[in-house]
This record gives structure tokens, C-alpha cells and sequence, in this order.
């Protein structure tokens, strides 16, 4: 795999993980204060942030641009 795939691939990864996170945890968090947490919907919602920020990282990463290298 060519060193620029796997550095968007990382890049993609940790967006990913930390949309899903932000994501759950305000879920979570308007739900508690609503009086109702559901915890699959959070998760859910959180799963479908994640799938969209990988899609959205399809468009470029301004962490990966072509002809830099690693640092």
C-alpha cells in the first residue's frame, strides 16, 4: 500500500472515531436532559456520523495533500 494510503487511511480513521464519539456523546446528552436517553439511537446516529464523515474524507483531507511528506 503506497505511503499516501495509508496516511489518508489514518487521517480518515481518527475523524471518523472522533465524529462518532462528539456525536454519541451529544446524543446522549440532549436525550439524558430530555429525560430520555436511549442508547441504541445514540449509537446509531453516532454509527451513521461516522459512515459520513468517511464519505466526506472521499472529497481530500487537508492532512494528506500530495507531495508532502509524512511528519
Amino acid at each position: 500500500m503506497k505511503e499516501r494510503n495509508k496516511r489518508w487511511l489514518r487521517a480518515a480513521a481518527v475523524r471518523a472515531i472522533k465524529t462518532f464519539a462528539q456525536t454519541a456523546a451529544a446524543a446522549l446528552g440532549v436525550a439524558g436532559t430530555a429525560g430520555h436517553a436511549d442508547l441504541a439511537g445514540a449509537m446509531y446516529t453516532a454509527l451513521i456520523a461516522g459512515a459520513l464523515s468517511i464519505l466526506t474524507s472521499l472529497a481530500g483531507l487537508p492532512e494528506v495533500r500530495e507531495g508532502e511528506d509524512e511528519k
